[in-house]
């Protein structure tokens, strides 16, 4: 039975949504100048904004870095709204004269839009402004630990694209995240698609609500460096990439796979970058604390090397940046090799690519199929046998997963939300962006005159016989019978 607090929550996502739809058939009426110029408010805003968002969501959640999540807040509102400005996604987008085909975008409608703890801010930016692009509107649902600072992210966004034409409501955050209230906004029948990012309880919600849906799954990212690597660039992107928000982008290293001919030089680059190595005590003091039963312990999530040594009962230097274990397996009896979104990070030693290869893709298995995988490596030949049977969508060659899975460092499409495929139970590896959220309606032009294979007047007469319907017996001695008295009475 609802509780008053649940039922107050349905109300306003019902409310929320149907606002949402009249606004989305407001903003269906626009032009694409006008989209975009209301695009382009919400960006300015959103990067006007992004310091004092992150740090609300700093103080709010207690994960990450207030100056990495003003990072994460201005990849959305820069690269991402660069790469997407000048897309089209309003009326004919592309028009082949050869074919004689058009493609004419219509949007999807109306979108859930489910946000992490993790990056609560950072996430509304880019999905208010990847939804609105392709002509939809939004209606948030945060996560309960991060409810003030989604909200007013949305708000801030929100109102700029007001301030440049947008209707009211078309982006909308609920103030009152209970789990009644996602469960109806991913069910409701105004719901038109679901953009779902957290954990996997909820992104399976999603997938099975009946409605169209964008999850992503966790990412257990493997990086093997190759005897062949620049050691000190590839040392120094790793900690970098890891380290950034402490480790709360699903992006992020989980565990370095090192060839054993060069381990020593990079156990050295680590140290010497920051890196704090675990001894044996100290490695099952924190292995301790990784896991909660069969699922990560929240308490680790965004967290200092320092914090999570306290929690762990043990010390630190202050200046250590990361903490690192050596670690052999792989399962849950070797918490190491979990998703930490922590900087925490596992080291396998390998004698060779070929058992490189086999560990990573066995650390994807585990849990991370089909997200993002790293290799540092200067051999061409090698690079090329290592990536092409990996499960994993995003192979991120010489720099740090963190920014190159997210198309910060790399050519891949900028996003916060990487799909990970059939692998991973998803239903697109891509980086998503607004050509995943409106429908594609194809005008196609005669060509040609349908050529069949035979006319009904070139059908053989034997064929024409056989395909005639059978005489029966009975009908042919009534026929002969007939004859005969027909001639009988013209006495012939």
């Amino acid at each position: 039975m609802m509780l008053d607090a649940d039922l107050q929550s349905v109300q306003e996502v019902r409310q929320c949504l149907q606002t949402a739809k009249e606004a989305q058939k407001r903003l269906a009426g626009m032009s694409q100048a006008q989209i975009d110029q209301i695009v382009q408010s919400m960006a300015e805003a959103a990067r006007q904004e992004a310091g004092r968002l992150a740090a609300m969501a700093v103080e709010e959640t207690g994960y990450g870095k207030a100056v990495d999540k003003t990072a994460k807040n201005l990849f959305a509102a820069q690269d991402v709204h660069q790469s997407i400005q000048n897309m089209k996604t309003v009326g004919i987008i592309n028009r082949d004269e050869q074919n004689r085909v058009w493609e004419v975008a219509q949007a999807v409608g109306v979108i859930a839009g489910i946000v992490p703890s993790t990056n609560p801010t950072s996430t509304v930016i880019f999905k208010a402004l990847i939804s609105v692009k392709a002509g939809n509107a939004i209606v948030f649902s945060p996560h309960p630990q991060a409810a003030k600072c989604t909200k007013e992210a949305a708000r801030v966004v929100q109102a700029a694209a007001e301030r440049a034409g947008a209707p009211a409501g078309l982006i909308s955050c609920l103030t009152q995240p209970t789990l009644a209230a996602s469960r109806e906004l991913m069910h409701h029948s105004l719901t038109d698609l679901i953009l779902a990012t957290g954990g996997t309880a909820m992104v399976k919600a999603a997938y099975s609500s009946g409605k169209p849906a964008y999850g992503v799954g966790p990412g257990n990212v493997p990086v093997y460096v190759h005897a062949s690597a620049d050691i000190p660039t590839a040392i120094r992107q790793v900690v970098q990439s890891k380290t950034f928000d402490y480790g709360t982008i699903c992006a992020s290293e989980q565990s370095l796979v090192v060839d054993q001919s060069i381990k020593r030089k990079v156990v050295a680059e680590l140290k010497r970058q920051g890196a704090y190595f675990l001894d044996d005590h100290e490695t099952r003091r924190v292995a301790a604390v990784i896991l909660a039963g069969k699922s990560l312990n929240p308490a680790i999530v965004g967290k200092s090397p320092q914090a999570l040594a306290e929690l762990a009962g043990i010390l630190v230097p202050e200046d250590a940046t990361l903490l690192v274990a050596e670690e052999t397996g792989v399962g849950l009896d070797y918490p190491f090799s979990v998703e930490k979104l922590a900087p925490i990070l596992a080291l396998y030693t390998v004698a060779d690519t070929r058992e490189a290869s086999t560990l990573c893709s066995k650390l994807l298995a585990f849990g991370g199929l089909g997200h993002t995988l790293g290799i540092h490596c200067h051999d061409q030949q090698v690079i090329e046998s290592f990536v092409v049977d990996k499960p994993a969508s995003r192979i991120v060659v010489n720099s740090g997963t963190t920014f190159g899975g997210i198309g910060a460092t790399t050519g891949i499409a900028p996003s916060l939300t990487l799909g990970c495929g059939s692998l991973g139970n998803n239903v697109t590896s891509d980086n998503i962006g607004p050509q995943h959220l409106f429908n594609i309606k194809r005008v196609a032009f005669g060509l040609r005159d349908m050529q069949l294979a035979q006319t009904e007047a070139a059908i053989p007469v034997a064929v024409a016989a056989a395909a005639a319907p059978a005489i029966s017996r009975d009908e042919i001695a009534e026929i002969i019978k007939s004859v005969l008295l027909e001639l009988q009475s013209s006495g012939r």
